[in-house]
């Protein structure tokens, strides 16, 4: 199998420019050579390249599964497939450096057995696709990715809608949209994974760029790009992995959405959306010796994140970075403090996530220009979020380095596109 470099190269800069055009040029190249090793396409037959993006969730900490409303942003680190269709059923699925995944297609259900694996999700995103009525065969597949497991940028999500853009372009003509995609993901997440989550790392990972979203009616949610680049600025997004794996935390994450569903429950609501923040005053003294106190915090994150992502995406509207930053900081004060998903109860020891926002803060003072950091994603462990001056980047990223460990933080730039196929072409393609 054969691509030009050059070939390559123009197809990709859609996504890429200058010296990272190279580099990502460089990488698909290794990917497609890596594809035809493994899968050796001996007869002329078609091969595509699929780009899903990992994603930062800007504001909205855990608030779209009680359907409020999120900012979130897809970022430069993505996954990247080469794909080629089947003629039989059999789906063939290596990651780079975990191994090959082999099933058929053929719905599916849910299988306890199989909870947290890749193996699940691509049986629900199977099934998913055969009850629309839609014909599928089988595919192999080689990906590489730059969403690390655990970094906090959705590699979950980007896998799964990974999955779906894959059988929506080959086999459904692209007929769903990027919504309908992300809802598939979700649904392949919480029933077939068996990991309670909303909507927004789909889709973020399926829409691209800095997006506003209101889940408050989670079957058609309001959806809304924003022009708003933080580059024209001067500003990096920064993220630190500072160690630690989400693997074990799924009881963590479960008991945020159901501990604000119990605060709505008490107040005769099925989601914390669908109650009036002055309802929820009125009876604060009931709710503090009915329910546990820490559920009665979460809902005040709730109510307080849910207003503030409407004026940070009024301030972003109005291109007012200040004030933005100021409900950063605001928002990662509430998480820590109220909604409580900085570290584990179940392991209070284990306190990176606080070091490295103590960290942050302290290296930001040196800054002498508006910043700001917070927990990133899910939290618990895994990744913070620094909004820093392109001009101070460096010397940030470089402290945190110091502390965390070379490479641990990464200079991002926002992207613009969501779920892409990037090359369609033919494996006999000469030079």
């Amino acid at each position: 199998m054969y691509f030009s470099y050059p070939f390559i190269q123009e197809h990709l800069s859609v996504l890429y420019d200058g010296t990272e055009l190279s580099r990502q040029a460089e990488r698909t190249a290794a990917a497609l050579h890596r594809f035809s090793e493994l899968y050796d396409p001996s007869e002329k037959k078609k091969v595509c390249v699929f780009s899903v993006p990992g994603r930062s969730e800007l504001s909205g900490n855990h608030t779209d599964h009680n359907r409020g409303c999120v900012l979130a942003a897809t970022i430069s680190q993505d996954m990247l497939a080469v794909v080629s269709p089947r003629d039989d059923n059999q789906i063939r699925f290596t990651s780079e450096g975990i191994g090959e995944i082999c099933t058929n297609v053929e719905k599916s259900a849910p299988d306890p057995a199989q909870f947290g694996t890749s193996l699940a999700l691509i049986r629900g995103i199977c099934t998913q696709f055969l009850e629309h009525g839609i014909v599928l065969s089988g595919f192999d597949a080689y990906l590489t990715s730059e969403v690390l497991p655990g970094s906090g940028l959705s590699s979950s999500a980007a896998f799964e809608v990974m999955v779906g853009s894959i059988l929506n372009s080959l086999f459904a003509s692209d007929s769903f949209s990027e919504i309908e995609i992300a809802r598939m993901a979700q649904r392949a997440e919480n029933v077939f994974f068996g990991k309670p989550c909303g909507l927004l790392d789909q889709t973020a990972c399926s829409m691209g760029g800095i997006v506003f979203m209101d889940f408050q009616d989670p079957a058609n949610p309001v959806t809304e790009r924003i022009p708003f680049r933080l580059t024209d600025r001067g500003y990096a997004l920064c993220i630190t992995n500072t160690g630690g794996s989400h693997a074990n935390l799924t009881q963590d994450y479960a008991a945020i959405p159901a501990e604000m569903k119990s605060v709505a429950g008490a107040l005769g609501k099925e989601f914390l959306r669908e109650v009036a923040p002055a309802d929820f005053f009125a009876a604060l003294p009931k709710l503090i010796r009915t329910l546990p106190p820490r559920a009665v915090l979460r809902a005040f994150h709730f109510f307080a994140e849910n207003e503030r992502v409407l004026r940070q995406k009024d301030a972003l509207d109005r291109g007012d970075l200040v004030a933005f930053l100021d409900l950063v900081r605001r928002s990662g004060q509430s998480s820590f403090c109220y909604l409580q998903n900085v570290f584990s109860s179940a392991h209070p020891e284990e306190q990176n996530l606080s070091v490295a926002l103590a960290l942050s803060e302290h290296i930001l003072e040196g800054c002498h220009e508006p910043s700001a950091c917070r927990v990133h994603g899910g939290g618990f462990a895994g990744t913070i979020q620094a909004f820093v001056p392109c001009s101070f980047a460096t010397t940030y990223q470089n402290e945190m380095d110091r502390v965390f460990g070379s490479g641990s933080c990464k200079i991002l730039n926002v992207r613009e596109q969501g779920a892409v196929r990037l090359i369609d072409g033919e494996s006999a393609c000469s030079p």
